[in-house]
């Protein structure tokens, strides 16, 4: 068990090697997005809309588009990203020649987004901090938790999708029927709590909107042990289901 980590590991540090080659043609759309969301959305609209539970529009945006990028960095990295590794430079092929096996290349992977995740929702936050919509700044670091508690579940779905296009242009109907519904549908833009209808009974099936409710519970400072507990539990469910789903599926792939 500790060799496969250990294995793990360096599929990790592989893919930081290649990602770090661009690093800021890499980093900066995570953070141009939501500054651009805020700067449209939360000066523009904004200006109409002053009083949204209690707090202006920047403030109600910021914990979701936080979060957001999580579900972009992860989603992306392991469909796009992994179909291509698989596919057209055939690294896998080359890895599993070596004593790396199917287990530590999904889960060498799984980490890599996990913790790309983690440091991209960091380094968003730091921004939106910056700009006052925190509470308290010195929460900072629980929206890596945050991050890495919703890349995983959304990475898992990217690596299911990978499992089942047959080619890379398929991805766009995974996107716009999956990823994009989530991404406006999960409480970011508007409140959807206290909604009852079959959008949000949907919504509530998929990771993005809990990992919403943390980030929101972090950046306004209310019942964050509670939402930890609650949201964060269902987290780490969707996280095991998900994973574990994807590893049967993709594997089909790597072998093939």
């Amino acid at each position: 068990m500790r060799e496969s980590i250990s294995l793990a590991f360096h599929i990790t540090r592989r893919n930081w090697a290649v990602y770090r080659k661009d690093l800021i043609a890499n980093v900066s759309p995570t953070v141009a997005d939501p500054a651009l969301i805020m700067l449209s959305l939360g000066l523009g609209l904004g200006g109409y809309l002053t009083n949204v539970q209690g707090m202006s529009y920047m403030q109600y945006l910021a914990p979701g588009l936080t979060i957001a990028t999580s579900l972009f960095t992860s989603f992306f990295e392991s469909s796009y990203g992994f179909f291509v590794r698989m596919t057209y430079e055939n690294v896998f092929k080359a890895m599993l020649t070596t004593p790396i096996g199917l287990r530590e290349v999904v889960f060498g992977e799984m980490l890599w987004v996990g913790l790309k995740g983690s440091v991209m929702s960091l380094g968003v936050t730091i921004f939106l901090a910056l700009f006052g919509m925190m509470v308290d700044p010195w929460l900072i670091p629980l929206l890596g938790i945050v991050g890495f508690l919703v890349a995983l579940p959304c990475g898992a779905m990217g690596l299911l999708a990978t499992a089942l296009v047959k080619n890379i242009n398929q991805f766009q109907t995974v996107y716009s029927f999956l990823i994009a519904p989530l991404y406006f549908l999960s409480g970011i833009f508007f409140p959807i709590g206290e909604m009852s209808t079959p959008v949000r009974w949907v919504a509530e099936c998929f990771p993005l909107i809990h990992g919403v409710r943390l980030a929101q519970a972090v950046f306004w400072k209310k019942e964050i042990l509670e939402t930890f507990m609650i949201h964060g539990g269902i987290l780490v469910l969707q996280s095991t289901i998900l994973c574990w789903w994807a590893y049967k599926r993709i594997r089909k792939k790597l072998v093939t």
